[in-house]
């Protein structure tokens, strides 16, 4: 069975950006995105927003300062 469903424009424009390859289907994106959050247990989707406010708020190190910082 198919369905349509309607999304934003800036849902498709994200979806695109999560494709693998040219060919891979919107149905594949999902899956792997639910995929991925099924296999998280509740302390790591904890974890994952207080890192993701930490970004927002700026509280976050680049690669290149922390490669400065280690003098590499």
């Amino acid at each position: 069975m198919a369905t349509t469903i309607q999304i934003s424009e800036d849902l498709l424009e994200t979806l695109k950006k999560r494709k693998l390859y040219a060919k891979e289907s919107y149905e594949e994106v999902i899956w792997d995105l639910i995929e991925d959050t099924m296999e998280l247990n509740e302390e790591t989707k904890k974890r994952i927003d207080i890192a993701r406010e930490d970004i927002k708020a700026g509280r976050y190190y680049t690669h290149e300062q922390v490669k400065k910082e280690l003098g590499l």
